[in-house]
């Protein structure tokens, strides 16, 4: 397991074509694929508009600060995103409109081609161990962490790190009490 090390602050930062809003993009696989098979990344909504239509791809969004959003699509009921850590999965292939709850919100976001990759988004605050034969991709929310496998780093908030499927498990593990963190388990599609 070899891991990408990140820190939000370094991220390049993309506006989008609506002027709505801007995307840092963590990491998207393969490296430079317009045609991804799994993409992270943490956007900034200014504005009420509509998402991106992404065909044959899965989504999931995190609230990480702000007051929040409400989602509405013709395809199913309003779904407010007002608690951070809180993991909403969708398609990404159905319109969607989001409407500000207050000022700017900030979000994760995990997307995977569909056939391809899974991912599940998970809020911990205790060690665990990461699974054989699986990628991820760790982002800290609060405090300090522990990352261990064939190399140890220590990641502290706004920082993170993604690696892709190994044969051996890693561990996590908090260095304070209030540490909190989102991963994602990403495992391909059989």
């Amino acid at each position: 397991m070899s891991f990408t090390l990140f820190d939000f602050a370094s991220l390049p930062v993309s506006r989008w074509r609506n002027g709505g809003g801007e995307t840092r993009e963590i990491a998207c696989w393969p490296v430079g694929g317009d045609d991804f098979a799994w993409r992270a990344s943490i956007a900034t909504i200014e504005q009420d508009g509509r998402f991106s239509v992404f065909p044959d791809i899965d989504r999931s969004i995190t609230l990480l600060s702000g007051d929040g959003v409400v989602l509405t699509s013709p395809n199913w009921e309003a779904h407010t995103l007002s608690q951070p850590l809180q993991p909403f999965a969708f398609p990404g292939d159905i319109p969607i409109h989001a409407q500000l709850l207050g000022g700017s919100s900030q979000d994760f976001n995990i997307m995977t081609r569909r056939g391809c990759w899974q991912a599940s988004v998970t809020p911990i605050s205790a060690a665990q161990e990461l699974p054989v034969s699986h990628g991820g991709l760790v982002y800290v929310v609060k405090g300090k962490w522990l990352i261990n496998h064939t190399e140890t780093h220590e990641i502290t908030a706004s920082q993170g790190c993604w690696w892709l499927p190994a044969i051996k498990v890693g561990q996590l593990q908090p260095l304070a009490s209030d540490s909190c963190l989102l991963w994602v388990d990403l495992f391909p599609e059989r």
